[in-house]
């Protein structure tokens, strides 16, 4: 019988390689399949569009606590009592120096993230600085993950000479009250639309463990695939006290590796990048991620959680047989 699903998934595997987009039905029924043959393919799809290679990225925390908004995993949020650094956006100078810091640690790509909705005309005009700064001074592909964006701001973004948008959607619409109850779904939709419009490329995803059913990260790939993302950044909740999350069980490392294995089967031909909670939620297992799809990590700390060290990630990359990447 195992025999016979394994053959099965490889049919499908085949189909995906020929351009078969998978439906909600197919993607559930794949967190049913036998786990060593779901990472297997997984494997087979990551490496028949990415090689051996592995990007990594690498954030700042420029502007620190204090947000709006009451996401319920967010250590950041005014509406949470976590225990974190507050500071106001760091000036182009800082930014540039942990670039340049980021950049010596491996990472390709570097993003600028700031807590908050979105940003004012003031603090738009130093990170526009910075990203010019960074640009002219080391070799990194820019990033900046910044909250809601009009079109003007996205233009001026990329005027300055940005690369890429990141803004998640943290999880599916049909879940996304659970989460987040001070802006609609659909303004982060329409800050991926607007990044896109003016050029930039555009990063999205989500984290694993809010609560939320398989269906419903299923629900997320699905729409991060019509809206035609570059690439996707999962997380994997970290609970943080003090937050409304902050009792959440997590989820199981394998629970975890299946969903990422899903995502690469729905989103064959997209980076695939693995960024907060990973140490902390794969634990012991945490290599297979490179081996359930993912051609992605970002290293270095997180926004207000630390990561790992950054030359144990070079090192089981080179264990695995496989390569830093470009991109």
């Amino acid at each position: 019988m195992l025999r016979e699903e394994a053959m099965g998934l490889q049919a499908l595997i085949r189909e995906i390689l020929e351009g078969k987009e998978l439906g909600q039905q197919e993607a559930l029924g794949l967190f049913e399949e036998d786990f060593i043959d779901l990472l297997r393919g997984a494997t087979q799809v990551r490496r028949h569009f990415f090689g051996r290679g592995v990007k990594l990225c690498a954030i700042v925390n420029a502007k620190s606590g204090r947000c709006p908004e009451d996401c319920a995993f967010c250590a950041q949020s005014a509406h949470h009592r976590a225990e974190i650094e507050i500071y106001p956006l760091m000036a182009p100078e800082e930014i540039l120096q942990r670039a340049k810091e980021a950049e010596g640690m491996g990472a390709r790509r570097f993003s600028i993230v700031i807590s908050g909705r979105t940003p004012s005309d003031r603090e738009l005009g130093r990170i526009a600085e910075a990203i010019s700064m960074i640009r002219q001074e080391t070799s990194l592909i820019s990033c900046a993950s910044l909250g809601i964006l009009t079109p003007e701001k996205a233009q001026r973004l990329k005027e300055a000479g940005l690369n890429c948008y990141h803004h998640n959607l943290e999880t599916a619409w049909s879940f996304f009250a659970e989460v987040c109850t001070t802006h609609p779904y659909e303004e982060d939709v329409q800050t991926l639309r607007a990044a896109k419009e003016v050029g930039l490329e555009v990063c999205s995803g989500g984290i694993f463990g809010l609560g939320e059913s398989r269906q419903q990260r299923v629900e997320l790939a699905l729409t991060l695939r019509e809206l035609g993302v570059n690439s996707v950044a999962l997380n994997f909740l970290h609970p943080i006290p003090g937050t409304r999350l902050g009792d959440q069980r997590p989820l199981p490392p394998v629970e975890l590796l299946r969903s990422v294995a899903v995502f690469r089967f729905l989103l064959p031909d997209r980076d695939i990048r693995i960024c907060g909670g990973r140490a902390f939620g794969l634990r012991d297992l945490h290599p297979l991620v490179l081996m359930a799809g993912a051609n992605g990590l970002m290293i270095g700390n997180y926004l207000t959680t630390p990561g790992r060290d950054y030359r144990d990630d070079l090192q089981m990359i080179e264990d695995l047989e496989l390569e830093v990447a470009d991109g």
